[in-house]
């Protein structure tokens, strides 16, 4: 395999751990952050809004940007900019400061998630067999790191502000070093990849633009109930059920890691049953898992619910933004800005969703909402249902 395009791979690998970290410093310091302005948890909900917002703006903006000017100046341009206004929410002292902090902290977060997703997309292509998991199992990664430095960090006293200043100017660097690798702005030779098999509905995608739509309502659904593990796990476990600052801490890292190990499986899940069955039955999974959080009056077993969550989410969103950027691969930016700008309304619109059924539930049972959202993913799942599947399904073992 050519060398240039295994170091595009490992850069978008470089540019998923970085957004994850970014992004899971922001979440885990959420506790502190809270405590410091001075605000409920009804109030950050609907703060958290506003990331959501600046998320989808920037990735409509992005998205496009991308396809016209390529990755390769895109990319690492937006990893800067995501970096830098890292430190902004942890330097907030007041409910209007700190509104303003993750409006700018989302706009450049979405920028950053729409346009490497759109890179990894063309590098799916080249590969020519599924890969858009192990991209994503790399987010999760950063997520697991960004809890092990919080979590350093809250046992030390540190301040957000410092923590969140330091691991920025480190993104900072990383984005600007792992730029020469992607790949240029002329996406790769058209050959048919079996991940674009895999990817390819009955029809001629190109033709079915409500198709588009219906991937980004599920991933709406799909990255609300991520949202909700990224912004409340954390204060579940300490709120709920009375963990340590720096226990609970490891909560979204237990739900992080199983989404890491999800991503990791999924590639290979999808070659082998079609990502239709793993968006189905990981949905399934996903909303076991919430359930056992949403009853669980003990520690362990709420990490061994937010785990089952993780992993079973793990596999569903790599699908459908993977889907979308199959769709056409020439407007790969523009067709997965619209799948991820809706999914991230969904990530910011249900923890503001969780916050404020927190006024009439306690937070813990407020997560039955997710679990029915769950169960409508798997059983919307056949928007995914390929030629492979049809195949599979008349198979006589299958009959």
């Amino acid at each position: 395999m050519d060398r240039s395009l295994r170091a595009a791979r490992a850069a978008t690998f470089v540019y998923f751990i970085l957004c994850g970290t970014l992004m899971g410093t922001w979440v885990v310091h959420i506790p502190a952050v809270e405590e410091r302005v001075g605000i409920s948890h009804a109030t950050l909900g609907g703060l958290l809004v506003l990331l959501g917002l600046g998320a989808f703006v920037g990735m409509q903006v992005a998205g496009r940007l991308a396809d016209r000017l390529g990755a390769r100046v895109v990319v690492p341009a937006t990893g800067v900019l995501c970096s830098a206004t890292l430190v902004l929410p942890g330097l907030a002292r007041d409910p209007v400061t700190l509104a303003g902090a993750l409006l700018v902290f989302g706009f450049a977060n979405g920028c950053l998630d729409v346009s490497m997703n759109a890179h990894a997309v063309h590098v799916e292509k080249a590969y020519r067999r599924p890969v858009m998991s192990a991209f994503h199992a790399m987010f999760s990664v950063g997520g697991v790191l960004a809890s092990i430095v919080a979590a350093g960090a809250v046992s030390t006293r540190m301040s957000p502000a410092a923590a969140m200043g330091a691991l920025g100017a480190a993104g900072v660097v990383t984005a600007l070093a792992s730029a020469r690798a992607l790949l240029p702005a002329t996406p790769p030779p058209a050959a048919t990849s079996s991940a674009e098999e895999e990817q390819a509905p009955a029809a001629k995608p190109h033709s079915a633009p409500g198709r588009i739509g219906i991937l980004a309502c599920l991933a709406l659904i799909v990255m609300l109930c991520e949202g909700a593990a990224n912004d409340w796990s954390t204060l579940h476990l300490k709120d709920v059920l009375g963990a340590p600052a720096s226990t609970a801490a490891f909560a979204y890292g237990t739900y992080a890691a199983a989404m890491t190990i999800g991503r990791l499986l999924a590639d290979r899940l999808v070659a082998r049953f079609g990502s239709m069955a793993v968006l189905r039955y990981g949905s399934a999974t996903a909303a076991v898992g919430i359930t056992i959080v949403a009853v669980s009056p003990w520690v362990w077993s709420a990490f061994a619910g937010w785990a089952l969550f993780g992993l079973g989410l793990s596999g569903c969103v790599p699908q459908l933004f993977s889907a979308a950027g199959h769709s056409d691969p020439s407007a790969a930016g523009a067709n997965v800005s619209r799948v991820a700008g809706l999914g991230y309304v969904g990530m910011l619109a249900g923890p503001a969703v969780i916050g404020w059924a927190t006024h009439l539930v306690a937070l813990n049972h407020a997560f039955v909402l997710l679990t029915l959202l769950c169960v409508i993913t798997a059983a919307a799942s056949g928007v995914l249902r390929t030629e492979s599947d049809r195949t599979r399904e008349l198979a006589p073992g299958n009959r």
